[in-house]
C-alpha cells in the first residue's frame, strides 16, 4: 500500500529522517538509500510516497520512496536541479575562465608555476573529498566536516567543489552551505588577484625563496 507524507526532522549530512503521513498515522523512519529514483537530495518539508513496513525492532520505515515531484513529472526525462543548486552559464564559466587565466599568468610568467600546481592540487583533493563525503552519505558513514570542505575551497580548491556539486550533486541544494561557498570563492579571486600587486610579488618570493 503507498502512502503519502511530508518528510520531516531530514539530517542531510547522515542522510535519513522521518515522514509524516497526510491524514495522520505512524510516522516512519526514511533513509536516502530508500530513495531508489529521485533527481535530487530530498530536503526538509519534502512531499514523498512510500511503502509502510515494520523492521526487526517493530518501528516503522519507509521503502520503495520517491519524491511526490520526480513521480508527477516522471524520470524518464532529463533530472532536474533543483533551484538552488543550478548554475547560470555565467556561473558555470567562473572555473574554466579562472584555469585560463591562471595558465596565462604562469606562461608570461607574472606568477610563479607553484601557484598553478597549487590550485590544481587542491582542486583535485576537494573533489576526492566531496566524492568520498557523498558516498559516506549514502552509507551512513563518517562525514566530511563542511568546515574542511570550505577551508580547501579556500585556499583553492573552489573549482574542483564547484565541479563536485554539479557532476555529483552534492552539497547544491544546501543553501547555507552554498553561501559560505561562493563566499570562500570570492576571497579566494581577491587574494589571486592580489598577487599580482608588488606586495603579492614580494610575498610569494619569500615564500619560494
Amino acid at each position: 500500500m503507498k502512502y503519502q507524507g511530508k518528510l520531516t526532522h531530514w539530517n542531510d549530512d547522515k542522510g535519513f529522517g522521518f515522514v509524516e503521513p497526510n491524514g495522520g498515522g505512524e510516522r516512519s523512519f526514511v533513509h536516502i538509500k530508500s530513495f531508489k529514483k529521485r533527481s535530487r537530495r530530498p530536503i526538509e518539508g519534502d512531499l514523498i510516497v512510500y511503502q509502510q513496513v515494520k523492521d526487526a525492532k517493530g518501528k516503522f520505515k519507509a521503502v520503495n520512496t520517491m519524491l511526490i515531484a520526480d513521480r508527477k513529472a516522471g524520470l524518464d526525462t532529463p533530472k532536474k536541479r533543483s533551484k538552488t543548486g543550478a548554475p547560470s552559464k555565467f556561473v558555470a564559466s567562473i572555473a574554466p575562465v579562472f584555469y585560463c587565466v591562471l595558465l596565462g599568468a604562469v606562461l608570461f610568467r607574472l606568477i610563479p608555476i607553484e601557484v598553478l600546481y597549487l590550485y590544481l592540487a587542491t582542486g583535485l583533493v576537494t573533489f576526492l573529498l566531496y566524492a568520498k563525503d557523498k558516498s559516506a552519505a549514502q552509507a551512513g558513514g563518517w562525514r566530511t566536516p563542511e568546515s574542511q570542505l570550505h577551508l580547501l575551497s579556500l585556499i583553492g580548491g573552489w573549482p574542483g567543489a564547484y565541479y563536485a556539486q554539479q557532476t555529483l550533486r552534492h552539497k547544491s541544494a544546501k543553501r547555507e552551505f552554498r553561501q559560505v561557498y561562493w563566499a570562500t570563492v570570492v576571497i579566494n579571486i581577491a587574494a589571486f588577484a592580489w598577487l599580482f600587486t608588488q606586495q603579492g610579488r614580494q610575498l610569494l618570493a619569500g615564500l619560494l625563496a
